[in-house]
């Protein structure tokens, strides 16, 4: 399963049937504390970086809804020195690419083009946010998904294998801090692209 499939399973091709509930922004805020307790607790930093994954729409309506996102971001440039990106991956789907040292501007940005999106009437093309994270045993990913309304952990190794045990401690210290996916079919991997890089990277 390569990336794309990952995405069609965040996106649900059974779309209505997976989702859980309308998608809140306001879910994101549960990174705030919970960076915290996955470095004083786990032993894991985060990467400084941060992406939204959406689907794109080819209208007039969407590519300004684009735009307003990446002028809320640039605004937010100036204020935090949030730096970001909007970029395209080789399946079509498009990231808000996010970098930013301190985890809190961070998730507030993202939860700026988050609630962009909402507003425009396109909550509904929203995939997936994703936070990174690195300890000594390798990365790890929060992956939040939109129609789900929920987090799961990823902890991807080489060989496109699950550190499987990983994901089960995340679940364990951090189920209640988050909302945490509670159907495991539902933790789709996202694994990087051909050339061995996830879009965020």
């Amino acid at each position: 399963m390569g990336l794309l499939d990952g995405l069609r399973a965040v996106l649900g091709v059974r779309a209505e049937s997976d989702a859980k509930r309308d998608a809140d922004p306001d879910d994101l805020f549960g990174m705030s504390t919970a960076y915290l307790t996955m470095e004083a607790e786990l032993g894991y930093d985060s990467v400084d970086s941060g992406a939204l994954c959406f689907a794109g729409v080819d209208s007039r309506s969407f590519r300004e809804a684009v735009a307003e996102v990446e002028a809320i971001l640039e605004a937010g440039r100036e204020d935090t020195g949030t730096d970001f990106a909007v970029t395209e991956d080789d399946h079509g789907y498009h990231w808000v690419v996010l970098e930013e040292s301190d985890p809190e501007d961070l998730i507030t940005s993202m939860h700026f083009a988050v609630d962009t999106f909402i507003e425009h009437g396109y909550g509904s093309r929203l995939l997936a946010a994703v936070f990174g994270y690195r300890s000594n045993d390798g990365p790890a990913y929060w992956i939040y998904s939109f129609r789900r309304g929920a987090f799961y952990p990823f902890a991807p190794r080489p060989g496109r294998e699950r550190d499987a045990s990983a994901e089960f401690k995340l679940e364990s210290v951090l189920d209640g801090e988050l909302d945490v996916e509670s159907e495991k079919d539902h933790w789709y991997p996202l694994w990087p692209s051909e050339d061995g890089r996830h879009p965020w990277e």
